[in-house]
């Protein structure tokens, strides 16, 4: 079998995990993993055998590096991932891929001139509960769609320093309706504020309209004392609920509610198989950077929706 050889570019609380899930695949080999902390970097590579790095230019001249898993602070991820590619490797950047639309066009124009995979970190999509929800959703099992609902409220995460808690983790929830749906949303609505948190949003309510008259919502904070990631679509004959803590998903119809017995499975681990794949097998990803860009754009106008206290039309 042959082995990719892959890095992580920032070993905080995410990238440890991406170093890890790289070690247990079979089919990659984790050759070296960076990080601005000199400490950190030696710490890391130490626990998992390999080279430490505290520049990425430096790293990325590394031959036996052919992708690269990106998980840098927030505003940091678009110049990191735009170095890798430049350097020829296949990215896979952590949400929300950029700070602005403008810095994840480049990346999509790079990638795609380089012919370089070019993937985004939103993990829910591998969870086996949200893929069944889709499907049924597409198939109308549930149905014609009336609407969906989201909840991803914890109490604030040390780890996040540079983006509010729309970027940070409403944009999971602005992708899995992209998913479910198979459809960008018209317009949208959003009212955030910073409660605790003065220097970004910490908490925020999106509404998402569709062609038809579907709609979305959204609710996120980094208030809430315990932590709930759920998602409830609701059909004309029946309604689907997914916990994603446990991945639990429950079918609702008039007569039965049904629980699907589903795998558990690590979403992270799933996400970087299936990277790997798209490379070795010269696949497109379930998740793509015009993935990502449509996220961003979509977060990036419930901002200016709250800003403005208006609705926002998307193009």
């Amino acid at each position: 079998m042959k082995k990719l050889g892959v890095a992580v570019i920032g070993t905080g609380f995410w990238g440890k995990n991406h170093a890890r899930v790289y070690k247990e695949l079979p089919n990659t080999e984790l050759v070296a993993i960076c990080d601005v902390n000199a400490d950190r970097a030696k710490t890391i590579a130490s626990q998992f055998g390999v080279k430490a790095y505290t520049n990425s230019v430096r790293m990325l001249k590394n031959s036996q590096i052919e992708a690269v898993s990106i998980c840098t602070w927030s505003t940091m991820l678009a110049k990191e991932a735009l170095k890798a590619l430049h350097a020829g490797k296949h990215v896979l950047v952590e949400k929300p891929m950029a700070t602005n639309t403008r810095q994840a066009e480049k990346l999509l124009k790079t990638a795609e001139k380089a012919g370089l995979c070019l993937s985004v970190g939103f993990l829910m999509r591998f969870i086996p509960g949200l893929q069944q929800i889709r499907d049924a959703v597409t198939s109308k099992k549930i149905g014609d769609l009336v609407s969906a609902t989201a909840k991803r409220v914890s109490e604030w995460p040390e780890r996040i320093g540079d983006v509010g808690v729309v970027k940070d983790t409403a944009i999971h929830d602005i992708d899995v309706m992209r998913f479910v749906t198979n459809e960008d949303p018209v317009s949208v609505y959003a009212k955030m504020g910073s409660m605790r948190h003065r220097k970004f949003e910490d908490y925020a309510q999106i509404m998402l309209t569709y062609e038809g008259g579907k709609s979305a919502f959204i609710e996120s904070n980094w208030l809430t004392p315990y932590k709930t990631r759920l998602l409830s679509v609701t059909g004309s004959d029946a309604i689907m609920k997914l916990d994603y803590i446990t991945q639990e998903l429950w079918v609702e119809s008039k007569k039965e509610t049904v629980q699907p017995r589903l795998p558990f499975q690590e979403p992270l681990k799933m996400e970087l198989q299936h990277f790997v794949e798209c490379i070795l097998e010269k696949k497109k990803p379930l998740v793509t950077g015009v993935d990502g860009l449509k996220a961003l754009q979509i977060a990036i106008a419930a901002q200016k929706s709250s800003a403005k206290n208006s609705v926002v039309k998307l193009d």
